[in-house]
C-alpha cells in the first residue's frame, strides 16, 4: 500500500510551481536543461529550435580524453532551422525570447518573435513512453503575409565516423511518411549509432507540403518544406525522431527508422496523451512545500532530473551528471547508491531496481577485479561504465584505492531489500550480490596487530583528500554495514551465514580521538576534509547513533569541511541538524548545499559553488535526501520507511510527500 505523509493542512500548489522560465537569455552565459526519459537526454540551447547535445544512456567508446570510455554523444537529429522570407533566422534575429521548463509534463517550452514578421512556439520532450523517442512540436503565427521554410537537420558530432545518410518516403494511399535517417560509428567502432526523424503534418484541410530532401555532406543532411502563410494564420506541425546503438539493438539503422514510423502514424495528440500519462504516473510520487514557492520549484526541479535520468525496467544506472552531458565521462561511481538512490528508492523503486539490476549484471567483473587485487569475493570498481571493469583514469588513486564503494553497492542491495520486502528478488539478485562482497571484506581486512581488530589498509576515504591511509570512518563503517547485511539476508532466506561476516563485522574499528570525537584515519590530524565522511557514519549508515556522539562528530567535522567541495556533503549536515533538533542550522546547511551551485538562466546546479559542470545529479539526490530524511524525517529500517518525527523550518507551513511505500 502507499500513503501520504501529511504533516500540516496546506493549499494545492500553484502551477507555476511546476515551472522553471528563464528570460533575458545571455547565450554567453547559458547553461541548458536536459529533457530526458532515462534513455535519451536532449540539452536544450540558447539558440532558436536547436539541442546542444543529445545523450544516449548506457552507450560508451573510448573518445575525448584519457584512456577510458565515454558516454556517447550521438547524432544531433532534432534540430530545426527556419527561414522567414528567406533569410534565416538566428538569435540575432529574434526578440522576447523565452524557455519555460513545464516539469509537470516535462517539456521544455520556447517562445520568440522574429522581427514583426512571425511569432514562433517550440516544444521538445524525450517521450517517457517511448524510451529511445522523441518530439517536437511547433507552431508558427504569421504577424503580416510571409513565406516560412522549416527545416529538420540531422548532424553528426565531429567523434562520428564512417557516417552514412539516407532519405526515403514511405507511400501509403492515406499518408506519407518521410523518413531521414544517420547512421555512423562510434570513434573506436566499437558502436553502431543510428537516428531517425519525421516530421507529422495533420492538416485540416489538403494535402501536407511537398518535402525537398538536401545532402549536405557526410557530417549534415536536412529536410525542409515551404509554406505561405496568411496575416494571423497559425501553422502547426510536429517532429519525431529516435535514436538507438548496437548496445541496445543489433541492427539500430532500421530499429531507429520502425521506432520513428511507430511514432509518427500515433500522431502528435496520442503521443502527447501517453506521455503526459507516463509522467502523471511518476507525479504520484512527489514533495510538496508549502509557504516557499521558491524552494518549491527548487525541490521539483531535483525530482524532475533524477526521474528524467532513468526509468524503470532497465539495467542502466546514474552517473553523477545523469544525461547532462559528458561529465565524469558518464561513468557511475558510489554517488549512485549513497546520493541518487535512496530518494528513488522511497518514492521510485521501480527505478531503483534497475539501478542495482546493473550492479547485478556486473557482478562477473566485480569477482574478476577482487581477483586481480588478490582478494576474494566481489570488489566493485570505483568507476563503472559498459561492462562493469575498473575505467577510472590511470592518474587517479581513487580508481585503485576507493574500496568503499562496494559496501556501497551491499548497503544499497540490503536498503532495496528492507523496503520491498521482496523475498524472490532477494533470492536471485539481492543475496548473491550481499554474499559477494561480504567475503570481499572478510578477505580484504587485516588480523595482524595485537589489537586483534580487523583493520582496513590502504585506501582512498570519501574525503577523497585523504589518499592512501588505514581505517578510514567511512570505509569500514560500511564495510560493517555490509556484512552484517548479508548475514540478514542469509537468515531471511533461511540460510546459514558465514560465521565469519559477524565476525569480522564487531572486529572492524572505528577510530576515535583521545576526546571521543571520531577519527577520520589513523593519521588524520584535523586538516581541512574536502567533503564529509565521519558524519555519514550516523547519517545514511548508522554506526553512530548515540546523540551527544553524532553532536561532537557533527561541531568538529563541519568546521574543517573545505567551501570549495561538492554539493552533497552539506546536505548530510542538514539532516544531522535536523536530528539534533536545530531546524535552523538544518535549513542553513540545506540551502547551502544546492543554492549557491545554481547556474543561469534555469538554476540547474553544479558540483561546486561558482561550478560550470550541471547538471549535478548527485547533488539533487542529496538535497532530496535533507527533506525527506531530515525535515521529513523519513528512515529505512527493517520495518520498511517509518516516520521518526518532522521538522519544518521556519516558512514552511507544510509538507506532504506522496507515493511513499510502507509496510506499516
Amino acid at each position: 500500500m502507499y500513503f501520504l505523509i501529511l504533516f500540516s493542512i496546506g493549499s494545492s500548489q500553484a502551477q507555476s510551481n511546476w515551472e522553471i522560465s528563464a528570460n533575458n537569455i545571455d547565450p554567453n552565459n547559458y547553461f541548458g536543461v536536459t529533457t530526458a526519459n532515462g534513455m535519451i537526454g536532449m540539452v536544450s540551447s540558447p539558440e532558436p529550435l536547436k539541442v546542444q547535445d543529445v545523450i544516449l544512456n548506457g552507450v560508451y567508446d573510448y573518445y575525448q580524453r584519457g584512456r577510458v570510455s565515454n558516454i556517447l554523444k550521438t547524432f544531433n537529429h532534432v534540430n530545426m532551422n527556419l527561414n522567414v522570407n528567406g533569410k534565416r533566422i538566428g538569435s540575432k534575429d529574434i526578440s522576447n525570447y523565452s524557455q519555460t521548463l513545464d516539469m509537470k509534463r516535462a517539456t521544455l517550452n520556447t517562445t520568440f518573435d522574429v522581427g514583426d514578421e512571425v511569432k514562433v512556439k517550440h516544444g521538445m520532450m524525450a517521450l517517457r513512453h517511448l524510451p529511445y523517442s522523441s518530439l517536437i512540436t511547433i507552431e508558427v503565427t504569421a504577424q503580416k503575409d510571409v513565406e516560412i521554410i522549416p527545416m529538420n537537420v540531422i548532424e553528426a558530432p565531429n567523434h562520428l565516423i564512417d557516417v552514412r545518410n539516407y532519405y526515403a518516403e514511405i507511400d501509403r494511399p492515406h499518408v506519407l511518411i518521410p523518413l531521414m535517417t544517420s547512421v555512423g560509428k562510434s570513434p573506436s567502432g566499437k558502436q553502431t549509432v543510428a537516428a531517425s526523424t519525421s516530421f507529422i503534418f495533420e492538416e485540416a484541410h489538403g494535402k501536407a507540403p511537398d518535402l525537398i530532401h538536401e545532402d549536405w555532406d557526410y557530417n549534415m543532411h536536412l529536410v525542409k518544406f515551404r509554406k505561405q502563410l496568411k496575416k494571423g494564420e497559425t501553422y502547426k506541425f510536429a517532429l519525431v525522431g529516435s535514436a538507438c546503438a548496437s548496445q541496445q539493438y543489433k541492427d539500430p539503422h532500421n530499429e531507429a527508422e520502425r521506432l520513428t514510423i511507430y511514432a509518427a502514424l500515433e500522431g502528435t495528440e496520442r503521443l502527447l496523451k501517453r506521455h503526459y500519462a507516463a509522467w502523471d504516473k511518476l507525479w504520484e510520487s512527489d514533495i510538496q512545500i508549502t509557504g516557499d514557492d521558491q524552494v518549491q520549484r527548487e525541490v521539483r526541479s531535483a525530482l524532475y532530473h533524477l526521474y528524467s535520468f532513468a526509468r524503470a525496467g532497465t539495467a542502466y544506472s546514474l552517473s553523477p551528471m545523469g544525461l547532462s552531458g559528458l561529465g565524469y565521462n558518464g561513468h557511475v561511481f558510489w554517488d549512485t547508491e549513497l546520493w541518487m538512490y535512496p530518494p528513488l528508492l522511497m518514492l521510485q523503486p521501480d527505478i531503483a531496481k534497475s539501478l542495482l539490476e546493473y550492479r547485478f549484471e556486473r557482478l562477473g567483473a566485480a569477482k574478476q577485479n577482487a581477483f586481480s587485487h588478490g582478494y576474494k569475493g566481489a570488489m566493485y570498481p570505483w568507476e563503472s561504465a559498459a561492462n562493469g571493469s575498473e575505467d577510472t583514469p590511470v592518474w587517479a588513486l581513487t580508481g585503485p584505492f576507493e574500496h568503499h564503494i562496494t559496501g556501497c553497492v551491499g548497503w544499497a542491495f540490503w536498503k532495496y531489500y528492507q523496503v520491498t520486502k521482496d523475498k524472490d528478488w532477494l533470492v536471485e539478485r539481492g543475496y548473491p550480490v550481499l554474499k559477494e562482497i561480504a567475503d570481499y571484506w572478510v578477505s580484504r581486512v587485516e588480523y595482524d596487530s595485537p589489537d586483534g581488530k580487523a583493520h582496513i589498509r590502504n585506501v582512498v576515504g570519501a574525503d577523497e583528500w585523504a589518499e592512501n591511509i588505514d581505517d578510514n570512518a567511512f570505509t569500514n563503517g560500511v564495510a560493517i554495514e555490509a556484512l552484517n547485511a548479508a548475514t540478514a539476508a542469509a537468515k531471511v532466506l533461511g540460510k546459514k551465514p558465514n560465521t565469519e561476516w559477524e565476525k569480522v563485522a564487531k572486529d572492524i574499528p572505528i577510530l576515535n580521538f583521545a576526546d571521543g570525537i571520531t577519527q577520520e584515519h589513523a593519521t588524520y590530524k584535523g586538516e581541512e576534509i574536502k567533503q564529509a565522511d565521519v558524519n555519514l557514519l550516523s547519517y545514511p549508515l548508522s554506526i553512530i547513533t548515540d546523540a551527544e556522539q553524532v553532536k561532537r562528530d557533527l561541531e568538529y567535522y563541519e568546521k574543517v569541511m573545505s567551501p570549495d567541495g561538492p554539493a552533497m556533503g552539506a546536505s548530510v549536515l542538514s539532516i544531522l541538524y535536523n536530528q539534533l533538533d536545530n531546524k535552523q542550522k538544518a535549513y542553513e546547511l540545506f540551502i547551502k548545499g544546492y543554492r549557491p551551485n545554481q547556474v543561469p538562466p534555469f538554476g540547474v546546479i553544479s558540483e561546486t559553488a561558482g561550478g560550470t559542470n550541471p547538471y549535478f545529479a548527485t547533488g539533487a539526490g542529496g538535497m532530496l535526501q535533507a527533506v525527506l530524511s531530515g525535515f521529513g524525517g523519513l528512515r529505512i529500517t527493517d520495518e520498511g520507511i517509518v516516520k521518526t518525527g518532522e521538522q519544518l523550518p521556519a516558512g514552511w507551513s507544510a509538507l506532504k510527500i506522496t507515493g511513499v511505500k510502507s509496510e506499516k
